[in-house]
């Protein structure tokens, strides 16, 4: 072909090669893969709902009644007769003492008794003597006054000697170290072989009542006194228990302690619950944090609890932004009440908070809000678009 001859067919060929430019421009951009439509969450909007107000504040376990058992008699601990940590009943023996030194003090009583009673019936017998020699003047009336004054002694010495027996049995029965309460008790503190004594009261062990079982908290005057305006009808006498795991105790407890006055040291006020401990779950001297419900509030704000993600710096939600795109949004939590987290801060009346579909959606994605609850249609790729712009396009 002449020179002259391409030329000529040079404007041809570049109409009909800009087309297909085109076509392989739009072929080649990206990967080849097609555009993923936005993922269809489910949402809630924010409106007012009426929530319990609850207050949770620390509190420390205590038992009910705590007894130090403690030697009363003077004497070595022979044995111990109780295994330690077990629930013992009032009246339980817990240690025995030697009892033999009182066995021999006992021993002399009875014998002084019997000399008093042998002295009294003397004492008797001389009375009755003098008796008809003193009607008859053979005698002076004041030899008979002294035979009854020596009767009337003999007689307080037999009272004496009784009254001393059982002072001594009193003592022998001491040397049987019982429970004075019912409870569970602790280790021992002392061992066999060890010297109780009377005067310094030996520490031997103690008894503690922990079914039920009390928790001491206490709160600030202030806050009382808004916990007091909010619960109209009073405080709930009906309180619940965290344990320290977070876990929820189960058995719900009763308010049976408001002190009338404040510490001044502190500026709180003690409060004390009763709680049933049958499984032996809450210990003597444990941190646990107490709920008391005060009263309800009405236009509080609520989000089911799968909408809310916890990390270690806080809590947050998921939000509809402008043009449907996913935002996080920082919150407070209140109390988790029937599966629904109370929100006391971050969060106002409209907002639309994604609950379903949370692991789908990443801050700054464009979304598809669908009412919760609503199953997300599935989602399908769409078919690959047919090349425009060829050379045999109409």
């Amino acid at each position: 072909m002449t020179p002259r001859s391409l030329q000529s067919t040079a404007p041809y060929a570049q109409a009909l090669l800009g087309p297909l430019m085109l076509v392989l421009a739009a072929c080649s951009s990206g990967d080849g893969a097609p555009a993923m439509p936005p993922a269809e969450v489910g949402i809630v909007t924010v409106g007012p709902t009426s929530v319990v107000n609850m207050v949770e504040l620390p509190g420390r376990v205590a038992a009910v009644r705590t007894a130090e058992v403690r030697a009363r008699v003077d004497g070595i601990v022979e044995r111990r007769l109780y295994t330690e940590g077990s629930d013992v009943a009032r009246g339980t023996p817990l240690f025995r003492i030697d009892s033999r030194p009182l066995r021999a003090s006992l021993d002399v009583q009875v014998a002084a008794l019997r000399r008093a009673q042998a002295e009294a019936v003397n004492a008797q017998r001389v009375v009755s003597r003098y008796r008809p020699l003193v009607a008859a003047d053979a005698i002076s009336k004041q030899e008979y006054d002294a035979a009854r004054a020596q009767l009337a002694q003999a007689q307080a010495g037999v009272g004496s000697a009784r009254a001393q027996i059982r002072q001594a049995q009193l003592t022998l029965g001491y040397t049987t170290v019982t429970a004075p309460i019912s409870g569970r008790v602790g280790r021992a503190e002392v061992t066999e072989g060890a010297l109780a004594r009377q005067a310094d009261g030996t520490l031997l062990t103690r008894v503690e009542q922990v079914d039920p079982i009390y928790v001491n908290f206490s709160q600030s005057s202030e806050e009382l006194l808004a916990l007091r305006r909010q619960a109209t009808g009073g405080l709930a006498r009906t309180v619940r228990l965290l344990l320290e795991d977070g876990s929820d105790y189960g058995l719900t407890g009763s308010l049976n302690f408001l002190d009338q006055s404040v510490d001044p040291a502190t500026g709180g006020v003690s409060l004390r619950a009763t709680f049933p401990n049958p499984q032996r779950l809450l210990l003597p001297g444990q941190f646990v944090r107490v709920r008391i419900e005060a009263g309800a509030n009405p236009s509080g704000i609520a989000v089911p609890q799968r909408a809310v993600l916890l990390s270690a710096t806080g809590a947050s939600v998921m939000v509809l932004g402008p043009g449907n795109v996913a935002a996080p949004r920082p919150v407070k939590l209140g109390q988790l009440t029937q599966g629904l987290w109370v929100i006391t801060d971050g969060l106002k009346y409209g907002d639309k908070v994604i609950v379903d579909g949370l692991q789908k959606v990443q801050p700054g994605a464009k979304v598809k809000p669908v009412a919760a609850g609503v199953k997300p249609a599935a989602t399908r790729a769409p078919a690959p678009a047919a090349a425009k712009g060829g050379p045999d396009a109409r």
